[in-house]
């Protein structure tokens, strides 16, 4: 490999601060901008989000780079944005209420049995989207569910209903009364 090479690939066209301070800033932008666009963003619900969290990363990724395209300056740039990260997550990891603001609070979707519309409606999605998503946790439908919850990471959980005491006495009685069934069927 010649000197020029060598050269374009790990000389920084720009200076080290500034390769610093715009993933920094790439990274604060995104952070506030995924939290005000919600947790769907980050469930990945269907397939248009999924465009939008890929199309954002194209998009961006010259104002983290710049007109540097050096190894030294992408391996600088993905550099600054971990060692950000693990600083923001250390941070927030003692200090909870400020991990509520960034992360936001989970929203109950399913309440004792009952789909809570309006809170789909405020995090845009479809009782169709969370059906999909019960089905995908093994629910054949939403009446088996007692308590769905959007978390903050954008990750939905699903509770499924327990048969009330009664529910559970009745249902024995009936499997008791069978094997006394079965019991006298073989007798005669």
């Amino acid at each position: 490999m010649n000197s020029t090479v060598l050269h374009h690939m790990f000389f920084l066209g720009l200076p080290v601060a500034e390769k610093i301070v715009r993933p920094v800033l790439v990274y604060v932008f995104l952070i506030i901008g995924l939290r005000l666009a919600g947790k769907r963003e980050l469930a990945q619900l269907n397939p248009v989000d999924l465009v939008v969290l890929l199309t954002i990363s194209n998009t961006v990724q010259n104002a983290i780079i710049g007109d540097d395209n050096s190894v030294t300056g992408g391996v600088l740039g993905a550099f600054t944005l971990l060692v950000v990260n693990h600083g923001v997550v250390r941070y927030l990891y003692s200090h909870e209420r400020l991990e509520r603001l960034v992360d936001g609070d989970a929203t109950v979707l399913i309440d004792h049995g009952i789909v809570r519309t309006d809170r789909l409606k405020d995090e845009l999605i479809t009782t169709g989207e969370l059906a999909s998503a019960a089905h995908k946790q093994g629910f054949a439908s939403l009446d088996e569910i007692d308590r769905a919850i959007l978390e903050q990471g954008g990750t939905m959980c699903f509770f499924a209903k327990k048969p009330t005491p009664e529910a559970a006495r009745h249902a024995e009685v009936l499997a008791r009364l069978d094997r006394i069934s079965a019991q006298l069927a073989a007798r005669s």
